[in-house]
C-alpha cells in the first residue's frame, strides 16, 4: 500500500508504516508541504492508495465518490508520536482493508 503521510503527523510514523510492510511518504518529501486539503487531495489521487492524516475536518471538506485515494485519519489526544504509536496496530488492520473512496477513522473519537 503506498501512503502519503500529512504534515499534521509526525515524520516518525513513517518508520512504523514501513515497518509494516507499506511503501510511505511524508508530503514533504513529495514536495506537496504547506498544501491545502483539497490541492493536497488532488495531487495525491492516482499516486499513493492512502493519505493518512489527524485532520478530522477533511472528512467533511471532500467528497469522495468515485475517488481513487483513501482518507484515513489517525486520531490520538495529542500530535506526539507517543500518543500515535498505540493506534499503529489498529492501522495497519485498516491500512489491509480500506477500499479506494472511503474514510475511515482509527482512535478514540
Amino acid at each position: 500500500m503506498k501512503v502519503l503521510i500529512d504534515e499534521c503527523l509526525p515524520a516518525a510514523l513513517k518508520e512504523n508504516l514501513t515497518a509494516l510492510g507499506h511503501e510511505r511518504q511524508t508530503v514533504r518529501q513529495a514536495g506537496f508541504g504547506s498544501k491545502k486539503n483539497g490541492e493536497l487531495f488532488t495531487l495525491a489521487e492516482w499516486r499513493w492508495d492512502v493519505l493518512l492524516t489527524s485532520d478530522r475536518n477533511i472528512k467533511y471538506q471532500q467528497n469522495m465518490t468515485g475517488r481513487s485515494v483513501t482518507i484515513l485519519i489517525l486520531s490520538a489526544k495529542s500530535n506526539r508520536v507517543k500518543d500515535f504509536l498505540p493506534l499503529m496496530p489498529a492501522c495497519a488492520d485498516a491500512l489491509r482493508s480500506v477500499q479506494p473512496g472511503e474514510v475511515v477513522e482509527v482512535g478514540p473519537l
